[in-house]
């Protein structure tokens, strides 16, 4: 029977087929942790070794016939929502990088074809279903484990000699090696002992805006994203982070992990860690979609008290893990009351693409670098690894 004249129950039409659709994406996904044979491998990836492996390009092939151009190819896909162009930060080249089709297909369905399927609460209690089975995928053990992971390191290009634990019979699920620790020496932080220096918290693609106006007249289009929702999802009773919310001039940096990064994150800053919140999030990849994206997905807000140096000593900021579509755990490695380094490990996601958001109120005094900046301006993310600079304090001596 229909309900299509409720507005919180999905018409059956509807329903069970979006449910069929998820199901079959979540069940396939067990035989894509090494690699996704229908990713549309772009051009610069498959140079570059980040893409998957060969039926890559296969799995395209019939569109070349109608855009011979690689170029025109990867600009349609952009277009359609089918991928990103970036910036490697380290050598200034732009790269165009997709994402696996099954993924986005879901993606497009939910998020950018216009449906009103986001606004349904049994939309969203079957997507809550599903990520609770996929979890479940990415944590089962058996024989299988290390084969799908010798796979993912071979479609990604990942160096074994920065794994903290070379040995990949050390981890007996897909998530132990997806949440996988690095040698200190991978990666560097700058400026350690200056607390004025602002450092990445991610390897990821990551775009800064020195306010909050700035990140949504460039990139966020979400109608409801506002600093208060972000950090309490809407609680008006919520005081933890009222110094932040309520400053509408804080500058924000987005960090967004691709499946293949290091899935640990770390500490931008020094200071001591102060209260934790776990509430509902916004999907990382419809982060820039007009539409209301805090409906779903898990998000964990830290509250830390950074020391930016002499006259501030112990200015608050709010760092907010965002699980990925689907999926999304996020664990904490630090508790309230501990004391963290810059570039020490905060915490790490298990499976999925995640993001991470900080947001520096104006009274810290953060300023981005210009380049990132000026990319982010540009519509442009950047490749930055954990440690390398993105901005700075003026400190008053």
């Amino acid at each position: 029977m229909s309900n299509a004249g409720t507005t919180n129950i999905l018409p059956e039409e509807y329903g069970k087929p979006l449910e069929d659709s998820l199901d079959h994406l979540v069940s396939n996904s067990r035989g894509k942790l090494g690699g996704d044979k229908d990713v549309l491998a772009p051009s610069e990836e498959r140079k570059q070794g980040d893409a998957v492996h060969s039926h890559g390009e296969k799995s395209r092939g019939w569109l070349t016939k109608f855009f011979p151009s690689e170029e025109t190819l990867d600009k349609l896909f952009n277009m359609e929502h089918m991928g990103n162009f970036v910036i490697d930060r380290s050598t200034g080249k732009k790269i165009f990088e997709t994402m696996p089709i099954y993924v986005r297909v879901g993606m497009h369905l939910l998020f950018v074809s216009g449906c009103s399927y986001m606004s349904n609460s049994s939309v969203e209690k079957l997507l809550e279903n599903q990520s609770i089975k996929q979890g479940k995928i990415y944590d089962e053990t058996g024989p299988e484990v290390k084969e799908h992971i010798e796979q993912f390191i071979k479609t990604y290009d990942l160096p074994l000699n920065e794994l903290l634990v070379q040995d990949l019979n050390q981890y007996p699920t897909f998530n132990s090696f997806f949440s996988r620790r690095l040698v200190a020496t991978a990666r560097p932080i700058t400026s350690p002992n200056d607390p004025s220096i602002i450092t990445s918290p991610a390897d990821c693609r990551m775009t800064v805006f020195n306010s909050i106006d700035q990140a949504k007249q460039f990139w966020i289009k979400g109608k409801q994203f506002t600093i208060p929702n972000l950090l309490t999802g809407g609680d008006d009773t919520e005081t933890r982070f009222k110094d932040i919310q309520e400053d509408l001039t804080s500058a924000i940096s987005i960090a967004r992990l691709a499946p293949q990064d290091y899935h640990r994150f770390h500490s931008p800053v020094e200071g001591v860690i102060g209260d934790i919140k776990d509430i509902h999030a916004v999907n990382p990849q419809a982060i820039n979609e007009d539409l209301n994206v805090f409906t779903l997905n898990k998000r964990s807000v830290m509250l830390i008290h950074a020391n930016f140096g002499p006259g501030k000593e112990s200015v608050p900021i709010a760092f907010v893990a965002i699980g990925a579509m689907l999926v999304g755990s996020i664990g904490w490695s630090k508790k309230p009351g501990d004391k963290v380094l810059k570039g020490e490990e905060l915490g790490w996601f298990q499976y999925g693409g995640s993001t991470t958001i900080t947001v520096f109120p104006s009274k810290s005094g953060v300023m981005f670098d210009n380049d990132l900046i000026n990319n982010s301006e540009h519509g442009m993310e950047a490749l930055v690894r954990v440690g390398m600079e993105i901005g700075k304090v003026n400190v008053k001596v």
